[in-house]
């Protein structure tokens, strides 16, 4: 699916488990090229939101389309073609190569009984030199390091290339480099038309890299808007429980907020 031809939606969507409402009424209208950071204190329902929008559970109450389509109607294929998503936990019942795990994100553009080709392998390893991963195909994935393997699941999201990316936590495990890295290649892939909607902790991660940010606060509320907007002391405080201000480079030329 053409990136430019979907957008996410979703209208009154509420979150809840366990009888408890962690997100009311979500409306969201994200479009292509648009990069949404998702922030909000542990527990308040950011990896339940994502799932919800993947269509791996469904909505207490609401909507959620995918371009044009109704999500609920979509047949699974066809959801992994236009959207892809990253866990926070990767599970690795075999002991698969790098090329083989990565390959999988290939699986949804190709035939039932389709062998993956040699364009194929050539996606694999662009995406893995993208990832700063080059070299690393014929290692099998649990000898990886926690960083590395996250990186490979980002890698395999790239070779599915959908137009829709979901990412819970991708900085996670990751050193300060690689999370530079990594928001990098998330940031080129938004200003390709893509839509990027991702958690994460820092919020000076997303106030270099986000368009848009939706702030979660666990008992139904929620804020979404320019990240310039929201992105200020006094939200993240009431957010976090914790004082924050505005620091600037010895250059003057980035300005972020960090733990005061």
């Amino acid at each position: 699916m053409s990136p430019t031809q979907a957008h996410l939606a979703c209208t009154d969507v509420t979150v809840a488990v366990a009888g408890r409402e962690l997100v009311n009424k979500l409306n969201l209208d994200i479009r292509p090229g648009s990069f949404v950071c998702v922030l909000g204190t542990n527990g308040v329902g950011k990896t339940l939101t994502l799932h919800t929008l993947a269509g791996l559970r469904p909505a207490t109450k609401g909507l959620i389309r995918v371009g044009d389509d109704l999500l609920g109607n979509l047949p699974r294929r066809e959801i992994a073609r236009r959207l892809g998503l990253l866990l926070q936990i990767h599970d690795d019942a075999f002991p698969l190569t790098v090329m083989d795990s990565v390959l999988m994100g290939r699986y949804p553009h190709g035939g039932f009984w389709e062998w993956a080709g040699i364009r194929d392998h050539e996606a694999v390893r662009l995406a893995l030199e993208t990832l700063d991963l080059g070299g690393i195909e014929n290692r099998i994935i649990t000898s990886l390091s926690g960083g590395e393997r996250e990186r490979v699941a980002l890698a395999t999201i790239l070779v599915q290339d959908p137009a829709i990316w979901l990412l819970d936590e991708p900085t996670n495990h990751l050193d300060p480099h690689h999370q530079l890295i990594v928001m990098d290649v998330l940031r080129g892939l938004a200003d390709k038309q893509r839509i990027i909607v991702t958690t994460v902790h820092n919020p000076a991660l997303a106030m270099r890299y986000a368009d848009y940010v939706l702030l979660l606060f666990g008992n139904g509320e929620w804020e979404f808007g320019s990240a310039n907007e929201l992105l200020e002391p006094d939200r993240l405080k009431r957010m976090y429980q914790l004082s924050f201000d505005y620091y600037r480079n010895d250059s003057g030329s980035r300005t972020l907020l960090l733990p005061a």
